[in-house]
């Protein structure tokens, strides 16, 4: 691993594999170890793949501003006021975009899960020159209407008790016992939280970027503006952004497809790494189709 100075910020990184760049861009709170390593291994075979820590999280600089109590961000949804933030998910795309300009790759193969879904789109509404295709997984389009949390998980949520460091890896496999699909391991879970705790506690940077997400606007107008090969993998099983959010990405961005997976929750099952991989890589192609008939 490395790290880099970009769009003002230090970014700590892993380039892996040889083949095309491919941009994986991380969820919420999610650090650049917390990609299934096999899932990011067999990526490698194809790609040079570039995982990177979100600002705010993990290794990558750390923010001061202090974020909305999480009662007032959850309730943002049904209110006109706007959060007060510090940056918002076009910046982070800037992030993105400055990580590649220090690696010096022009072009790369983009796919965002989550939160990391919705910074792949902004990256692609920004700097359409710089993506080559554009794979949003789990994520949503930014309208409130669509993609937003099962209802009926906001009260438990707002009554779990604040991230320490000697709760973290329980609240967290108790929130994934809730989102994730049949596929979901907690042994598994356990020990990879396991390690991302030991690399870096950052609750605060975690809220600062929910209030970002909040914050930042509806992409759907400028989604239907895009002339990106665009691929949308959601599963049906998704309760923290329910499928209604894949559903509106792909009707937003002309020409995209879908790939619906029935036992896929807001998690990436194992049993379907090849099939979702499968399904990147022929989205890419697209890319090679369309460069080489230009």
């Amino acid at each position: 691993m490395a790290n880099l100075t970009a769009n003002g910020i230090t970014i700590e990184y892993e380039v892996l594999g040889s083949g095309p760049p491919l941009l994986l861009v991380m969820g919420l709170g999610g650090q650049l170890v917390d990609w299934p390593q096999p899932f990011v291994d067999q990526l490698a075979e194809k790609f040079t793949v570039i995982r990177f820590d979100n600002r705010d999280i993990g290794l990558s600089t750390k923010f001061d501003w202090t974020p909305p109590p999480r009662s007032a961000v959850l309730k943002q949804r049904f209110s006109r006021k706007p959060l007060e933030v510090g940056y918002y998910l076009a910046d982070m795309a800037d992030d993105a975009v400055g990580l590649l300009d220090g690696l010096d790759i022009s072009q790369a193969h983009i796919v965002g899960m989550s939160m990391g879904g919705m910074i792949a789109q902004s990256i692609a509404i920004a700097h359409p020159d710089r993506v080559l295709s554009l794979t949003s997984v789990m994520s949503t389009t930014g309208n409130p209407k669509v993609g937003g949390i099962d209802p009926k998980l906001i009260v438990p949520l707002m009554r779990r008790p604040p991230a320490t460091l000697e709760n973290a890896i329980d609240e967290s496999i108790w929130m994934f016992q809730r989102i994730s699909g049949p596929h979901w391991d907690e042994t598994t879970h356990r020990s990879n939280q396991a390690i991302s705790l030991e690399r870096n506690f950052s609750p605060d940077g975690t809220a600062r970027q929910l209030a970002a997400i909040m914050a930042s606007p509806d992409r759907t107008p400028n989604l239907e503006k895009l002339d990106t090969p665009t691929l949308v993998i959601h599963g049906l099983a998704d309760r923290l952004v329910v499928p209604s959010g894949g559903i509106a990405t792909v009707k937003a961005v002309p020409g995209a497809r879908l790939l619906m997976l029935p036992d896929m929750g807001h998690d990436i099952p194992a049993p379907r790494f090849g099939e979702i991989i499968d399904a990147i890589t022929t989205n890419t192609n697209r890319a090679d189709v369309r460069l080489a008939t230009t």
